[in-house]
C-alpha cells in the first residue's frame, strides 16, 4: 500500500528551535533547529517506512487569508535571527535526503497538506500529517491520520477519527468550529470573546456547527452567553472561515513527485559532517553497497597469524580493538599495525601467542602511535603485556586542538582533516545489543583503514599542535601523565565488601527510622518513592504552597522541596530519605558490584580527554562524586583502605588553588597579597566588602564573603548568588560590587578575558589549554552570557587542571628517584590520594608537599595540605 507522510515544515522547525538549547557547528553556525528537525524527520521515517514523502513550507508572511482578516497572525514576534539562519539550511538538508519540499505563493503549509491529503486519500494513500498545529486535526478522516507533537520534538499523539472524538467529543470536521467560537491566539483569530474550549465544545454538541448555533440561538442556555454570541456572531463565522485549511489549493506538484527512495546519500554525509551531527551521523542506515565506497581510497590489510620481523618496524601505528568501555574487563577483539611495510591485520589469540609481537609491543625503541594510548596500555596490561615506545596519541592530540571534539571517533577526526573516509565503529560494529564483530574478513579492512589513518593523522594533527603553541602541552605533560594514569588505573585501591554491606545494612536500618517519621508527620503511610502519591501528602492534605506544577500533576523534585523545606519538618525528611536512598544505591551497592573478584581493588577509569576545562573525570565507577557533606556520605570512604597491613592512606590537598591562580591571572594586588601575607582569604574578602577589622568578622560575614570568592571564579550573576545565599538581588549585586571594588586586578581581568575571547573566539590556560566559545558573539543573551562565564572561568580551572597534572607527574618521577614504597592511587579534583608504608609517611608528607607547592611557578604561594589514616576516611 502507498503511504504519504505530510510534514508541516515551518511548524515543526520552530518547535525544535524554541525545544533544544541555541546549538552551533565549530564554524558557529546555529544548528538546534536543523538538528531537532532532522531528529523528528528520521524517526518518522524509521516509524512509518514511507513510500512518498513532502515537507511544507509557509511561502511569506501575506496569504489569501489576509485579504478577508488583516489582522490574521497579527501580534506574532519577529522570527529570532538565530533561527531565520536555519531555515535554508532545512532546505539543504532535504535536498540531501531527496525529500521533497514545497511551497506556494499566498497560501501556507497547512492547504499545501490539505490539498495533497484529500487528492492521496482519493488514491487510497495511507496518509500520516506531522505537526505541533490542532488546526490539521480537521483534516482527520478514514486513512488519514493527524500526529501532534504536544511538547519539543519528541512527545507525539497520533489521532485518528476515534481519537479526536475521545480527545475533544467532536468530530475532526467540528474542529473548524471549534476554532470559530474559541478563537486562536497564536494566529490573532478573535473568535467569540469570553468563549473558551469547553464552552465552544459543549455548544457544538448540542448544535454541530457555528451555524448551527446561530440558527437556534434561541436555545443557548445562559443569557451572558447568549448576549457574548450575539454580538459577536460576524466574527465567529469569520473566524470558522479563517480556520478554514483549503483542501483545493492550486499546487504544482503531483503525488508522484513525492516519491521516495530510502536511498543512501554520500551528500548528506557531508551535510551532518558540515554541521557537526555525528550523533545523527551514526545512525545512518547505510547499505553495504555503500559501505565500501566510503573509502575514497582502498587500502590493502593483509591478515596475518604470526608477525614477520620487517613488518614490525618502526614508527607504526597500533590499533587495540574493544567494544566494551570499561577496558578493565574488555575483550581485545582484533590488533592492527601501519607503517612502510604495509597494513596487517591480527586476531587476539595469535596475537598474544605470537612472541616477536608481544616482544615488539614491550620495546621501548619501537614508536609507536596510538588512538588512546592509556586504554590500550590497561588493556594489555591484564594480559601482562608491558606496552612501550608510545609517542603520540591522537585522542589527547585532537583534544588538546578543539575539547568540544572529545568522544569524536576516529572516522570523524580523520574526516574532518580531509582523510579517505572510513566507517565509524558503531557503523561497522553496531551499537547497544546489537554490537558484534560481523562474520567475514570485514574486520580486517575495518582496523587496517584505522591503523592506517592514525599513521597520517599524526603530521596533520603536529602541525596543528605547534600553531596552537600546544606540543609541550602534549608532549611534556598529557602523554606522560597518561602512562601515570595507567599504572593508577591497573593499581587501583582496595576496597572493603565488609565495610560496604555494614554501611547498607546501617543505611536501611536510618531509611526505616526516617520512613516512620515520615509516615507520623504525614498521618498515614504512603510510597515516598512516588512523586503523584508524595504530591499528594505534601500539597492537599497538608496544603503546603505548590511552587510547580508538571504535566502530571504536582513537582516533588530537590528544587521544590528545599524552597519548602522551612515550611514543615517532614520535607526535611524527605530530602534525607532521597539522600541516603540514593546514598545507598549508587554508592554502596554500585561499588559491591566494581570490586575486581581477583584483586578485591576498585578500578576506576580516569577520561583524560573528556571535560572542556582540562580536569580529569572518573568512571567506572565515579571516585570523584562521593557526596562528601553527609556524614553518612564521607562514611562510604571508610570502605577504601591500603592494600599491605600496617601502611596508611595519604592525602595531599591542595587549598583554595583557583582562588591563588586567580590571583596570579589577574595580577591583582590585594588578592595577591592575602596569599602571601598567608591570611584567611575568606575573612580578608569579608573585611574588604564589609568594612571592618578582622577581629569584626563574623561567622555569617565570613560565609557570605566564601560565597562570592568562589562565584566570582564561576562568574555568578547577582541572581545566583542571592539564591545561594538567601538574600535579595539588590543586596548581592552590591556584595559583587563592593568585591570588585575591593579587587580592582579581578575585575579588569574580568573585563579584559570576554574582550580577547570575543576577538579569538577561545580562551587559554596558563599552559596554553584551548576552550572555543562559538557562543560568545551570540545575539541571544542567555547564550552570549553563558559563554561571557565560561571565558571568565576556563583559564582558572583549566590553570588548575594543569596544575595539579603536573604535580603527579613529577610526583611519580621523584617515588622512582628516591626508591619508594608508596604508590599514587588516585586524583580527586585538587586531591592526591596515596598509600604509605609508615617508615616513609614522613618523607612523604615533605616530599609531597614539596612537589605540589612547586609544580608551577605562580606569583602567590601554593599551599597543600596533607593528612593520613587507616583508611579515607580517617585521611580526611
Amino acid at each position: 500500500m502507498k503511504k504519504l507522510v505530510l510534514v508541516d515544515g515551518n511548524n515543526v522547525v520552530y518547535r525544535a528551535f524554541f525545544a533544544l538549547p541555541l546549538l552551533s557547528n565549530n564554524q558557529g553556525l546555529y544548528t538546534n533547529a536543523v538538528y531537532g528537525f532532522t531528529m523528528m524527520l528520521m524517526k518518522v521515517i524509521e516509524e512509518e517506512q514511507p513510500t512518498h514523502l513532502l515537507v511544507a513550507f509557509d511561502a511569506g508572511k501575506m496569504t489569501f487569508r489576509h485579504e478577508t482578516y488583516k489582522e490574521y497572525k497579527g501580534g506574532r514576534q519577529k522570527t529570532p535571527p538565530e533561527l531565520s539562519q536555519q531555515f535554508p539550511l532545512v532546505h539543504r538538508l532535504l535536498d540531501a535526503m531527496a525529500v521533497k519540499h514545497y511551497e506556494l505563493d499566498h497560501y501556507e503549509a497547512d492547504d499545501i497538506v490539505g490539498t495533497l491529503a484529500r487528492k492521496a486519500h482519493a488514491d487510497g494513500y495511507d496518509v500520516r500529517i506531522v505537526t505541533g498545529d490542532k488546526d490539521y486535526l480537521q483534516l482527520v478522516d478514514e486513512g488519514i491520520r493527524v500526529s501532534l507533537i504536544r511538547k519539543g520534538i519528541t512527545d507525539v499523539v497520533d489521532y485518528d477519527i476515534d481519537q479526536v472524538r475521545e480527545r475533544y467529543g467532536i468530530s475532526p470536521a467540528e474542529v473548524i468550529d471549534l476554532k470559530g467560537l474559541m478563537g486562536d491566539a497564536s494566529d490573532n483569530i478573535p473568535g467569540v470573546p469570553g468563549v473558551g474550549e469547553k464552552t465552544a465544545i459543549k455548544l457544538l454538541k448540542q448544535f454541530g456547527t457555528v451555524e448551527g448555533v446561530y440558527d437556534r440561538i434561541e436555545e443557548v442556555s445562559g443569557a451572558k452567553l447568549k448576549e457574548k454570541l450575539q454580538t459577536n456572531k460576524a466574527q465567529a463565522l469569520l473566524s470558522k472561515k479563517i480556520a478554514t485549511i483549503d483542501r483545493d489549493a492550486p499546487v504544482g506538484i503531483t503525488l508522484d513527485s513525492c516519491v521516495y527512495a530510502h536511498e543512501f546519500s554520500d551528500q548528506l554525509i557531508d551535510f551532518f559532517r558540515e554541521l557537526g551531527f555525528q550523533s545523527l551521523l551514526d545512525k545512518l542506515e547505510i547499505p553495504d553497497t555503500h559501505k565500501s565506497d566510503l573509502r575514497a581510497e582502498k587500502i590493502f590489510v593483509e591478515t596475518v597469524t604470526e608477525f614477520r620481523e620487517e613488518q614490525l618496524t618502526s614508527p607504526s601505528a597500533l590499533i587495540v580493538q574493544m567494544l566494551d568501555e570499561n577496558y578493565h574487563y574488555a575483550e581485545i577483539n582484533g590488533f592492527s599495525v601501519s607503517n612502510s611495510a604495509g597494513t596487517f591485520f591480527i586476531q587476539t589469540q595469535n596475537a598474544l601467542e605470537d612472541l616477536r609481537f608481544r616482544k615488539w609491543l614491550e620495546n621501548p625503541r619501537m614508536k609507536k602511535v596510538l588512538l588512546d594510548s592509556k586504554q590500550s596500555e590497561v588493556a594489555l596490561k591484564w594480559r601482562g603485556i608491558s606496552l612501550k615506545g608510545i609517542v603520540f596519541d591522537v585522542r589527547l592530540a585532537t583534544y588538546l586542538i578543539d575539547p568540544s571534539e572529545a568522544g569524536q571517533d576516529l572516522a570523524q577526526l580523520a574526516a574532518k582533516r580531509g582523510l579517505p573516509a572510513i566507517e565509524t565503529d558503531d557503523q561497522f560494529y553496531g551499537k547497544g545489543a546489537k554490537r558484534k564483530v560481523p562474520d567475514g574478513d570485514g574486520q580486517a579492512r575495518h582496523l587496517g583503514s584505522k591503523a592506517a589513518a592514525l599513521l597520517q593523522l599524526e603530521p596533520k594533527l603536529i602541525k596543528e599542535l605547534e600553531a596552537n603553541q600546544q606540543k609541550e602541552l602534549l608532549f611534556d605533560l598529557e602523554l606522560p601523565l597518561a602512562r601515570v594514569l595507567a599504572k593508577m588505573e591497573y593499581l587501583g585501591i582496595k576496597a572493603s565488601g565488609e565495610t560496604l554491606r555494614a554501611m547498607g545494612r546501617e543505611l536501611d536500618q536510618t531509611l526505616d527510622v526516617i520512613e516512620q517519621e515520615i509516615y507520623a508527620m504525614a498521618g498515614v503511610p504512603f510510597n515516598i518513592n512516588s512523586p503523584k502519591q508524595l504530591g499528594e501528602i505534601l500539597f492537599e492534605k497538608l496544603m503546603l504552597p505548590p511552587i510547580k506544577k508538571t504535566k502530571t500533576g504536582y513537582s516533588t523534585a530537590a528544587d521544590v522541596l528545599e524552597k519548602l523545606r522551612s515550611r514543615h519538618e517532614i520535607v526535611g525528611r524527605i530530602l534525607d530519605f532521597r539522600q541516603l536512598g540514593k546514598l545507598k544505591s549508587t554508592y554502596v551497592e554500585g561499588l559491591l558490584k566494581v570490586i575486581h573478584p581477583k584483586t578485591g581493588r576498585v578500578h576506576t577509569c580516569y577520561n583524560q580527554a573528556l571535560t572542556q576545562t582540562g580536569r580529569l573525570s572518573s568512571n567506572d565507577p565515579n571516585l570523584q562524586n562521593i557526596p562528601i557533606r553527609l556524614e553518612e556520605g564521607r562514611k562510604i570512604r571508610k570502605a577504601f583502605l591500603p592494600s599491605e597491613a600496617g601502611w596508611q592512606i595519604f592525602s595531599a590537598d591542595y587549598s583554595q588553588i583557583e582562588l591563588r591562580v586567580l590571583a596570579h591571572i589577574a595580577d591583582d594586588e590585594n588578592l595577591k597579597h592575602a596569599f602571601i601575607d598567608g591570611m584567611d582569604i575568606h575573612t580578608k574578602t569579608a573585611m574588604d566588602v564589609f568594612g571592618v577589622e578582622e577581629k569584626d568578622v563574623t561567622p555569617l560575614m565570613r560565609r557570605h564573603a566564601k560565597a562570592v570568592n568562589f562565584g566570582i571564579i564561576y562568574g555568578i550573576s547577582d541572581y545566583g548568588l542571592s539564591q545561594n545565599l538567601g538574600i535579595t538581588r539588590k543586596e548581592a549585586a552590591l556584595f559583587i560590587d563592593k568585591y570588585l571594588q575591593s579587587y580592582p586586578g579581578v575585575r579588569r581581568y574580568m573585563d579584559e578575558i570576554v574582550k580577547k575571547a570575543r576577538s579569538d573566539g577561545y580562551v587559554t590556560t596558563l599552559l596554553h589549554r584551548r576552550r572555543y566559545l562559538p557562543d560568545i558573539k551570540s545575539r541571544n543573551f542567555n547564550s552570549r552570557s553563558f559563554a561571557e562565564r565560561t571565558a571568565m572561568n576556563t583559564p582558572i580551572q583549566g590553570s588548575a587542571a594543569d596544575i595539579i597534572k603536573k604535580a603527579m607527574l613529577i610526583m611519580d618521577q621523584r617515588i622512582k628517584e628516591e626508591e619508594l614504597s608508596s604508590r599514587m592511587l588516585l586524583q580527586v579534583h585538587d586531591e592526591l590520594i596515596f598509600e604509605v608504608p609508615q617508615q616513609e609517611l614522613e618523607i612523604m608528607q615533605q616530599l609531597v608537599t614539596d612537589v605540589m607547592e612547586h609544580a608551577v611557578k605562580l606569583n602567590v604561594p601554593l599551599k597543600v595540605e596533607t593528612s593520613f589514616g587507616p583508611t579515607w576516611y580517617e585521611a580526611k
